[in-house]
Order: structure tokens, then C-alpha cells, then sequence
């Protein structure tokens, strides 16, 4: 395994040499130079294995003995029509779209409200000079100590670009959409997408990735939001790849002073996923909520680890995770909530809820706090069940059969996640592919 995975790590440092090695040929010379530090970082810490903490539970050995082939240009000539299905909020939408990992300027929609938001491909806006891109790309996504998020950032190209004006209220959801269209060939696509909120602006982002076909394919992605001081940010992640994917993911945020953040991470598809936040509350009465609903069956593999760092006082945090696990899937969950020493009058709450539906299910979850600070109210918990078979037998008593009753009761367990999603029209769409999930591709019915 040790040596293919050295084989591995050796293909990405070639291919990195055939595509970066001449400054400015792809992007500015600054944007060289965070690439280099990056594939540096990368060849220093090589691939995790299941010796190192974070990842004991997580054998990612599937990526490091593969031979992918960088995604971008690859899909050209593929049929995307089938992807339309996934285009959500109408024609007028705000939506970025991007095709193994390359912009589609066909199936996106730049418009914004007014002056307030300025969107489009993060590659285009790197070759401009009126954007604030240079002092804040790779600022808070640290690759210092993640080898996926190093190789994100060697290979950074493009991906999406949200810039929300100070004051700015944006009503409709911005939509980011990443599509692998599949094929005979197994590729990485490295997606990257920079959010910035400016001082008192509200918006919503939606961040979606979608597996065309059912082959075998690595998205690696890395989301940086930063908001300013007074900024409500909502951010909603729909993962459904296909289910032979392997999908790796960062998100990092930065909150100013009074600022709010609210997280819903929804993992339906892919064999192996790790999601992976880390959110600083980095001012003063900064507020958060992380959310996470993940449905899995078959030999499935999902991992989230969370990291909610309070680092002002009179923060607040709220985080609620809860898994629905069937077949031989495995998950974990791993949430740390660190108070500073500083950040007093902190008031922290995390749960995880589990689901087991077979024997053959396995959660490995661990909550937990580290506290430095003497006024502070903080709190955790996990709990593993499984279907409450009397609630079960009091439907099937009313005349809905056993296959309905289970459903029902799957669906009550993810309502607690789901009816938080804002706006409504997102919360319809999650519902549906939760419930889609839940029932096998039945859908929700218009009754619920």
C-alpha cells in the first residue's frame, strides 16, 4: 500500500510540474508562489493513514493507490442535459456552475441583485485587479496540516467567486454548482470557492455537488467564507455524488465581531466522503450553528470532522449532527468545540444522533470540548438507537404498512435538521433528496 501510495503522491508532483512550474502562465506570480509553498506542504505530509488521530477511522488508501487524471477539459463533449435537473431556483437564479472543475458559462446565470453581489468564475477574477482576491485566497484555509487541502491548493485553477457588499440584503440564494460528469476515466477535480461577506450584509449560498453516471471519480474541495463584523451568512451543502465517488471536502470560516453563520451540511452520495469545518469565531458576540444530516447504506463511508474554535468572548455556538446509517455503512463523527482563554461568557452546545438499521452499521463518534476559560457554559453529547419498533407497530395499527412506517420514522429523525434550512425553497429541495434517499428514489409526497 506504502509504495503505491508513493507512486501516487509522486503522479500529482509531476503533473504539478508539467502544469505550474512557469510563473505566469496559469495566474499571477503571487498565486505561484502559494502554489509552490502548497505542493511543498503536500510532498512533506503525504497522504494520512489510519495511524494518525484524525483519521483512525477513515482509510482513505482507495485514493492513494489510484492513478487519477486531472478532471479539467476531460467532459468536454458530454451530454449535460441531465444535469439541468439539479439547477434549482428557476432561470433567474444566481448560479455558478462548473463542470469537472472548469466554468460553464452555458449553464450558469451571473446575475445578482443590483450593485450588491458580484459573482463568476474565481479564475477570471484572479486575472483581475479590482478584487480583493490576493489578500484573502488560501488566507484561511490553512494547508499546513491537511495534505487534500495542500493538494487543493497546489492545483487551484478555478471555482466559484461570491463578493456580497457591505450592508447588502440579498434575498435570493446564490447557487454553487459542481458537476462530474464520469466516464472511462477516473479523474480528480480540485474545486475551490472564495465567500465574502461584507460588514452588516445578509445572503444565502447553496453549495451543491452532483455525480453524473455511476463511475469512479475524486472531487477534492476547499470553500473559504469570511464574513464581516455584523454579517448573517446562511450556507446549505448538498453532496450527491455518485455512488462510487470518493468526495473530500474543507470548508474554513472566519467570523467578524457580531456576526452570524449558520452551516446545513446534507451527504447523500459518494463511497467514501469526509467533510471536514472549522469555523474561528474570530470577534466579539460572533454567533454559530453547524448542522449535518448524513443517510448512508450499502458499504458506504462518511466522516465529519468539525472544529468550532472560540477565540473572542460572549460567543455562541450550536451544533447538531445526526446519521441514518444502513447496509454495512460506516460513519464518524468527530466534533471538537475549543474556548480560548480569552473568550469568556462563551455559551456552547453540540449533539450527535445516530440511526442504526442493520446489525452490520457502525458510528464511531466523539464529541468534544477543550476549555480554557472559567465562565462559560458549555455542552455535548452522542447518542446511538435504533427504529423505536413501538411507534412502528402503533402505524402499522392505523393501517400504514411497514415499508411507509419506516420511512416516516426516518424522516421524523432528519426533520430537526431539515425544517432549520433557510430559505424555503431550499429546505423543499433538501427535502426531497432526503426523502428520495430515505424511500429509494420514491420522492416525497405532496402530503408531507
Amino acid at each position: 500500500m506504502m509504495v503505491r501510495a508513493k507512486e501516487t503522491q509522486n503522479n500529482y508532483l509531476t503533473e504539478f510540474e508539467l502544469k505550474f512550474s512557469k510563473t505566469g502562465v496559469t495566474g499571477p506570480s503571487w498565486l505561484s508562489e502559494i502554489r509552490k509553498a502548497a505542493i511543498q506542504k503536500f510532498a512533506e505530509l503525504d497522504f494520512p493513514t489510519t495511524r494518525q488521530e484524525d483519521w483512525k477511522y477513515t482509510n482513505i488508501s482507495a485514493i492513494a493507490n489510484a492513478a487519477f487524471q486531472l478532471a479539467a477539459g476531460l467532459g468536454i463533449g458530454v451530454d449535460l442535459e441531465p444535469a439541468r435537473q439539479y439547477l434549482y431556483g428557476g432561470e433567474d437564479a444566481a448560479r455558478l456552475v462548473f463542470v469537472d472543475g472548469q466554468f460553464s458559462k452555458a449553464l450558469s446565470s451571473e446575475k445578482a441583485e443590483g450593485h450588491s453581489v458580484r459573482i463568476g468564475s474565481l479564475a477570471e477574477f484572479i486575472r483581475s485587479a479590482e478584487t480583493p482576491i490576493e489578500t484573502q485566497l488560501a488566507r484561511t484555509a490553512d494547508y499546513g496540516n491537511n495534505a487534500f487541502t495542500a493538494l487543493n491548493t497546489a492545483f487551484l485553477a478555478d471555482g466559484a467567486f461570491v463578493e456580497i457588499a457591505a450592508g447588502a440584503l440579498v434575498e435570493a440564494p446564490i447557487y454553487l454548482v459542481h458537476i462530474s460528469t464520469g466516464g472511462p476515466l477516473e479523474t480528480v477535480a480540485h474545486p475551490r470557492n472564495l465567500i465574502l461577506a461584507g460588514h452588516h450584509s445578509q445572503a444565502t449560498i447553496v453549495e451543491q455537488y452532483i455525480g453524473l453516471g455511476a463511475s469512479r471519480y475524486f472531487t477534492n474541495a476547499v470553500t473559504e467564507i469570511i464574513t464581516g463584523d455584523g454579517a448573517v451568512l446562511d450556507h446549505s451543502k448538498l453532496q450527491q455524488e455518485s455512488d462510487a465517488a470518493f468526495h473530500i471536502a474543507s470548508l474554513h470560516v472566519r467570523q467578524g465581531r457580531g456576526s452570524t453563520f449558520r452551516s446545513n451540511s446534507i451527504a447523500l452520495g459518494g463511497v467514501l466522503v469526509r467533510n471536514d469545518i472549522n469555523v474561528v469565531l474570530d470577534g466579539e458576540g460572533a454567533e454559530c450553528q453547524l448542522d449535518g444530516l448524513y443517510i448512508e447504506n450499502g458499504a458506504q463511508h462518511v466522516d465529519n470532522h468539525t472544529l468550532i474554535d472560540h477565540a473572542r468572548p460572549h460567543g455562541s455556538s450550536r451544533e447538531t449532527y445526526k446519521g441514518i446509517l444502513d447496509g454495512k455503512s460506516t460513519g464518524v463523527f468527530n466534533g471538537s468545540i475549543v474556548v480560548r482563554k480569552d473568550a469568556q461568557k462563551t455559551d456552547a452546545r453540540q449533539s450527535n444522533k445516530n440511526l442504526l438499521l442493520s446489525r452490520d452499521a457502525e458510528i464511531n463518534t466523539k464529541p468534544q470540548l477543550e476549555i480554557l476559560a472559567d465562565d462559560v457554559k458549555c455542552s455535548h453529547g452522542a447518542t446511538i438507537g435504533h427504529i423505536d419498533q413501538e411507534a412502528i407497530f402503533y402505524m402499522r395499527s392505523r393501517g400504514i404498512d411497514q415499508t411507509t412506517a419506516r420511512s416516516l420514522m426516518m424522516y421524523a429523525f432528519c426533520n430537526e435538521i431539515i425544517e432549520r434550512i433557510k430559505p424555503a425553497e431550499i429546505q423543499v429541495l433538501i427535502s426531497k433528496a432526503v426523502f428520495a434517499r430515505i424511500t429509494g428514489g420514491q420522492g416525497l409526497s405532496e402530503d408531507l
